[in-house]
């Protein structure tokens, strides 16, 4: 395959350079069991909602490899729905001792597959019944049979169902002073603590009752798209409920929304980034004006490479650090949807320095996983498939 020449300047990144990179990294990292391993060496299974960015990135470069991959994230889908956060599709009986079920894990991650669905369509691809059942069941799961806290959110059962697995918002449920180390370690314990279905399936956590905006916005936002889409009535009414109690959870001298359950109260209203995927369904003016000025204003998340992981006040702030204030492609591409979508109050101008930053930051970085929001530095996994959201934007 002919490499795609670097950008000369990474501040004019063009459209074609994207998507030519975007092709490369995923032609790489293609599995033949029918996915694209986020990277080969770091993660070479297939991750949830990795791969329904994935979806929407091949979908973008015409390829009919979308559907197959999105297909796929529901392999091991429990007969209620639940969706696992990894398939071992090329040796199911990988992790039969980390999970105690063959094929896919016990918990689950955000369920991007709402999102990846409408876009894929969007691009012409045309989605099965049978997949647009699997993630209509999917998002049905975690609506119907998650239990919910007093104030509506539903509730992880790990802090890897996040997909923000370190952040800063779950520090008070490690009971000490926050370090990798402990937390890595406290991240494997809480994986004894999961309480499951008859299916295998994680419904409850006493030891980790966090009921995560962010997680939940994209849970909202996921169900309202594909209940759209498909006039799902149940998916819908879910979303809106999940909306209220979302905009009922905004903290106005944080400038953030707090997170529900129990187990975080102290670390739940950190100022992380990921809360403001809530930007994604909140509707009033007087959370989204603050919090959409907030991820551009160079005092708060506003970076040159997208916004900054953890406002820039925050003590915990790493830069550099797994999840710790790094920025991340996929976030920034979601929250230039919202802008997107938010167009109303100057949004649209947050929405062209939130697409510049990702662009920018996917081709400094060296297409990472993720990167420093100041300098585009990459960290974690270099390359990283999901890097090519910079593509969609």
């Amino acid at each position: 395959m002919t490499q795609p020449p670097e950008p000369a300047n990474s501040s004019h990144v063009s459209s074609a350079w994207l998507r030519a990179k975007a092709r490369e990294v995923l032609e790489l990292q293609w599995n033949s069991a029918g996915y694209a391993m986020p990277n080969g060496s770091t993660y070479p299974w297939q991750w949830l909602w990795d791969s329904c960015f994935h979806a929407m990135v091949w979908a973008e470069l015409k390829d009919e490899r979308a559907l197959v991959e999105l297909e796929n994230v529901f392999t091991y889908q429990t007969n209620r729905g639940f969706v696992p956060h990894m398939n071992y599709l090329s040796d199911p009986q990988a992790a039969v001792e980390v999970w105690g079920r063959a094929g896919g894990s016990t918990i689950t991650q955000p369920p991007m597959f709402g999102h990846a669905v409408v876009e894929v369509a969007k691009r012409g691809l045309a989605p099965s019944d049978e997949l647009v059942d699997s993630a209509q069941r999917g998002l049905s799961f975690l609506l119907r049979h998650r239990r919910r806290t007093t104030s509506g959110l539903i509730e992880l059962c790990h802090p890897w169902e996040s997909g923000c697995d370190d952040s800063a918002r779950w520090d008070s449920a490690l009971g000490q002073p926050w370090s990798t180390p402990a937390w890595k370690k406290h991240k494997i314990t809480l994986l004894s603590t999961i309480e499951t279905d008859d299916e295998g399936a994680a419904i409850a956590n006493d030891s980790f009752a966090v009921g995560s905006i962010g997680f939940n916005a994209l849970v909202a936002f996921n169900a309202a798209e594909l209940g759209g889409l498909v006039g799902d009535s149940e998916l819908l009414v879910g979303a809106e409920e999940l909306r209220q109690s979302i905009e009922a959870s905004w903290n106005a001298e944080r400038r953030t929304w707090v997170d529900g359950g129990s187990t975080t109260r102290a670390s739940a209203s950190v100022r992380t980034v990921d809360a403001h995927l809530a930007l994604l369904v909140d509707i009033d003016p007087a959370h989204t004006e603050p919090a959409f000025a907030d991820l551009i204003d160079e005092a708060a998340f506003g970076a040159r490479y997208g916004p900054a992981g953890i406002h820039r006040d925050e003590p915990a702030r790493e830069p550099l650090t797994y999840w710790r204030g790094s920025t991340w492609p996929q976030l920034s591409y979601l929250l230039w949807v919202a802008a997107a979508r938010g167009s109303a109050g100057g949004a649209t101008d947050v929405g062209e320095r939130i697409s510049d930053g990702l662009r920018q930051g996917a081709a400094t970085s060296g297409w990472a996983e993720y990167w420093h929001p100041d300098t585009g530095e990459g960290g974690g996994a270099v390359p990283q498939t999901w890097a090519g959201v910079a593509a969609l934007v």
